[in-house]
């Protein structure tokens, strides 16, 4: 695997040293299909990729925010549904554990000698993604105002909840803090979050036996609660795409949101200049004393489906290539954090440098993560509607999480 501190080097120095361009698409023939996430940056990749249809090359896409659940299905098929699926830490494992893309080892020596190393994500000594963008989640602030209750931008969550009662007891909002509380995979990631960011190990050294039932989690539980105190209390429906309009239309003071989000945030679009002159990308706030932001680093990358031609697996190396080109960077470069040598890192970037320049750990790509993480989001709404202690929760949560990994022999 990519060593981390590989990847957060990259990220962190943001190192700009203009690179060799992919000129034109060169494929002859080819079916290319993309399954992809549904945010702006991924949209101007895959259009980009796009470019390469024509004569005896067909292309088809399919962004959606349920790309998770349909992935290994998809690629089960044989031939596969999707010739290329846009990954990230996690949504890659099950596609490793189930054998369903290739190395791309031969397709980078014959046609990607110009990716840098940091992008080449490698397992077991394979190449088996190309990693384009890096993404965390970290606090967007009003800064206007925290400056009407005379706070500074808050460096740890326990200053957060101070400036949040200020806030409410200014009467300036009554629910001015939000996160991705989603009841599906966002849930799960928030709690991840702030459990990192306490110190916290998510399994015993070594196994695959679970290790959140502790003291450590009660406090991810409690601070997690204590946030949805300043939240609205629709907050169980609240992803991306609900929470970026409520900022935009100047209803929050304070989120944490992913940083791809921010070049949304930040441009000309859908708000006011009093919103976007004070929205301020600041690192992810440390929690409990701790060293490190109470986030995760991300990488999104893509894939080549195993169950497909050879043929069709070279156009679609080549189309994403182009996708990825210096060409795409430039005419979109503040949609993401760009591992690409065009990449100029500006304000929009702010955030996620930030935070991995705090030394946040990269999401954990184990395979059995995932259904650790499935079981924190089943089991959390009925702590955070106060239906249930965080001991309680927790010990549903170990539970569900054994029988799901015994039903697929990891215990």
């Amino acid at each position: 695997m990519l060593n981390p501190k590989t990847l957060l080097g990259a990220i962190a120095a943001m190192i700009v040293a203009g690179g060799a361009a992919t000129a034109g698409c060169g494929i002859s023939s080819g079916n290319i299909s993309v399954l992809a996430n549904d945010f702006p940056a991924l949209h101007a990749v895959v259009s980009t990729a796009e470019e390469c249809a024509g004569d005896n090359v067909t292309f088809s896409k399919h962004h959606t925010a349920q790309h998770r659940e349909i992935q290994v299905a998809a690629l089960t098929a044989d031939p596969a549904e999707y010739t290329a699926v846009i990954v990230a830490n996690s949504s890659a494992v099950p596609l490793i554990n189930n054998d369903l893309i290739r190395p791309l080892d031969d397709l980078v020596a014959k046609h990607g000698q110009h990716l840098k190393k940091s992008q080449l994500i490698t397992i077991d000594g394979k190449i088996m993604a190309i990693a384009f963008m890096a993404n965390a989640q970290h606090l967007f602030v009003r800064k206007d105002i925290l400056d009407q209750v005379g706070k500074p931008i808050p460096a740890t969550y326990e200053e957060v909840l101070e400036t949040l009662q200020a806030i409410r007891e200014a009467g300036i909002m009554e629910y001015p803090f939000t996160a991705l509380f989603k009841a599906d995979w966002n849930l799960g990631e928030e709690f991840v979050n702030m459990y990192l960011g306490h110190g916290g190990e998510f399994f015993k050294p070594g196994t695959a036996e679970p290790a959140v039932n502790n003291e450590t989690g009660i406090a991810t539980l409690n601070m997690l609660k204590a946030l949805t105190e300043y939240t609205n209390p629709d907050f169980l429906t609240y992803n991306t795409s609900t929470v970026a309009p409520i900022w935009e239309a100047g209803n929050l003071a304070i989120a944490q949101l992913w940083g791809s989000t921010g070049g949304q945030i930040l441009d000309d679009e859908g708000s006011t200049p009093e919103v976007v002159e004070n929205t301020v990308l600041a690192s992810a706030p440390m929690v409990a004393g701790g060293s490190t932001p109470a986030s995760s680093l991300w990488w999104d990358g893509f894939t080549i489906a195993k169950n497909i031609s050879d043929e069709d697996a070279e156009a679609t190396f080549i189309a994403m290539l182009n996708g990825i080109s210096d060409e795409m960077v430039k005419a979109n470069n503040d949609k993401a954090v760009w591992l690409m040598d065009a990449y100029v890192p500006g304000k929009a970037a702010q955030g996620v440098a930030l935070t991995a320049a705090g030394g946040t750990q990269p999401y954990p790509m184990i395979p059995f993560m995932g259904l650790l993480h499935q079981a924190f989001f089943m089991e959390l709404p009925d702590f955070l509607q106060g239906n249930e202690t965080a001991e309680q929760t927790l010990t549903d949560i170990e539970a569900s999480y054994v029988a799901a990994a015994k039903e697929q022999g990891f215990l």
